[in-house]
């Protein structure tokens, strides 16, 4: 079946509360203008989005793919479909675990006084989380400096 990456329209919205909840990540802020999907059928098997912050950076947030369409390419789709349509610099944080996957994109991890203020205030509650989880959970922050100018 073929798979069509699209901007989302509104009615797509339960569709993408329930893909990102199903796939355990960040459910908070989730408007559906800013996402691409990813549609086999009439069914969303994929979602991605880019968050604004008040501090004027740009996330890479809420990559998620149903599990019987992973492994297909989908999220890398949508990755670069989001990628091409913003401009300047984008950040992301995940799990040290996805670095290698991210790093494919040209996402690069930086350190603290490269971060904008929200993700340095994000890193903070990371650190706790590491600290919490006796270091199961390591976030890290990354930025791809070549969104389209």
């Amino acid at each position: 079946m073929p798979v069509i990456i699209r901007p989302a329209v509104e009615s797509d919205q339960p569709a993408i509360e329930a893909l990102v909840r199903a796939a355990r990540i960040n459910s908070h802020d989730l408007a559906w203008p800013r996402f691409l999907v990813a549609e086999a059928g009439r069914q969303i098997v994929g979602a991605g989005q880019v968050r604004s912050h008040g501090d004027g950076s740009q996330e890479l947030a809420s990559i998620a793919v149903a599990p019987e369409w992973r492994n297909k390419g989908i999220g890398g789709v949508i990755v670069r479909g989001l990628i091409a349509r913003e401009r300047g610099a984008l950040h992301l944080m995940c799990m040290a675990a996805m670095e290698g996957y991210y790093t494919r994109f040209g996402f690069r991890r930086i350190r603290q006084a490269e971060m904008p203020a929200y993700f340095r205030r994000i890193q903070r509650v990371a650190w706790l989380i590491q600290i919490l989880s006796f270091g199961k959970w390591r976030l890290i922050i990354m930025q791809h400096d070549e969104a389209r100018v």
